[in-house]
């Protein structure tokens, strides 16, 4: 019964592919566009407008850092520029990292971002690595400034996606865990007053946190963590705010999913006694997690079946009565809700709370770019078990609509950079044919 309703209810939890399935990917290339020397005119033009901002990382000027940043951005969604990466990755990190040390709220934002986009183009191994090493203790700090929520949730986004691919030991990413974690529960000093951080950033924190969790094995978190992280977490229910609810109740799903809590909290089952333990946990703490449990289950009930509040949003209420009964199904009868979005006319199908919260964030974080890295990029090919249909070029294949902006403005980086280009291929045939007449000249 419990798996005949989630099916009914597949469609309610489907995300939203209108906008994937419209996207077409950017390397569909016509051979008009090609250049004589056998490179593609947008590669070669896509490549220049990454040397020109990476070159302009290091003006002093903060607003043409970031309209660089932009760029780079831009350019991290609409292709794999794998060549760039290979030979400048650590150049573009370094400069990345000086703008979230010392850059504006802004530029800290798109600074972060560009470096999870780098990360998840140079996919898992050394590169990705040495971006986790080298990011932790600058994304850290900037962490602790509550000066703009948006900024914070960029780093709290950035700092995710990093560790995702570069984390390779449960300690590396557990360190991140906590960073994000002691922004909502910070470790405060003799003088210093506790700030009350807005839902967006619980919201981002949680979320972000989720999405590492995906990579972990219960029998490498700490027990007394864990307890504390279920904790807060039910008591996220009981917020104001729809989106904490839903990021809160999704968390709680996931944990579930990975096992019970008396086996995340290193119990099988109750001990006879206070003063023995089993793996460390005694008879009242197992109770504790078992009552914890039950409150969480009627706190999912309720929300499930939540009336429409004063000026809420009927959509936004939707969400959640949809969200909560997938939960509430999944904690009563242990079916998980399957979702399916199409890209590149293959299906890319979730069927657990691990893989949903996973596509749901790597769909935000790449917004626009979504497509183009599921269709290309191998390191999210091993993460969900995709494989994309492989597009044959033609001459009919239409330019990307990035590229048709890319080509159009006259004024842009990338079409002086075609033009500089262009110049160049003009005088070196020029001078090509000058030596030419001259040996013809002097032969007569």
């Amino acid at each position: 019964m419990g798996k005949q309703r989630s099916s009914q209810r597949k469609n309610a939890a489907m995300l939203d592919s209108d906008d994937t399935d419209s996207v077409s990917s950017s390397s569909t290339v016509p051979s008009d566009y090609v250049l004589g020397n056998g490179v593609p005119e947008v590669q070669l033009d896509k490549e220049s407008v990454l040397d020109q901002s990476l070159d302009a990382l290091y003006e002093k000027r903060g607003s043409t850092r970031e309209k660089a940043l932009a760029d780079i951005i831009e350019a991290f969604n609409s292709s794999l520029p794998h060549e760039f990466v290979e030979k400048k990755f650590a150049t573009l990190l370094h400069q990345c990292l000086n703008s979230v040390k010392r850059g504006s709220a802004k530029e800290i934002s798109l600074a972060s971002h560009a470096i999870g986009l780098l990360a998840l183009t140079a996919g898992s191994g050394e590169k990705s690595q040495e971006i986790l090493e080298e990011s932790v203790s600058p994304f850290s700090e900037a962490l602790k400034s509550r000066s703009e929520a948006s900024k914070i949730a960029s780093l709290l986004e950035g700092l995710a996606v990093i560790a995702f691919v570069g984390g390779k030991e449960p300690e590396e990413t557990e360190k991140c865990m906590q960073i994000m974690w002691q922004v909502v529960h910070p470790k405060l000093g003799p003088n210093v007053v506790a700030t009350k951080p807005s839902p967006g950033i619980i919201s981002a924190v949680v979320s972000a946190w989720a999405f590492l969790l995906t990579t972990m094995d219960a029998p490498s978190l700490d027990p007394k963590s864990w307890q504390e992280s279920v904790s807060y977490l039910s008591t996220l229910l009981d917020k104001e705010d729809r989106s904490v609810r839903i990021a809160a109740g999704e968390a709680l799903a996931l944990t579930y999913e990975m096992g019970n809590l008396e086996k995340f909290c290193g119990a099988s089952k109750p001990t006879t006694n206070d003063a023995s333990a089993t793996d460390g946990i005694s008879s009242r703490d197992v109770t504790h997690i078992q009552g914890l449990r039950a409150k969480v289950v009627n706190q999912v009930r309720n929300l499930s079946a939540e009336a429409a509040g004063k000026g809420s949003a009927k959509k936004d209420l939707n969400s959640q009565r949809n969200t909560f009964r997938d939960i509430l199904e999944f904690l009563e009868d242990g079916y998980a809700p399957e979702t399916s979005v199409k890209i590149g006319g293959e299906s890319l199908t979730t069927t657990t709370w691990s893989q949903l919260i996973q596509l749901n964030f790597l769909k935000r974080f790449l917004g626009g770019g979504f497509v183009k890295h599921m269709q290309e990029n191998e390191f999210l090919h091993d993460v969900f078990d995709f494989t994309p249909k492989k597009k044959i070029l033609s001459s009919t294949d239409r330019v990307s609509g990035i590229d048709k902006r890319m080509y159009r403005s006259p004024n842009s980086i990338v079409n002086k950079a075609r033009t500089q280009f262009l110049n160049k291929q003009r005088m070196m045939s020029q001078d090509r044919n000058a030596g030419h007449y001259a040996s013809e000249l002097g032969e007569e």
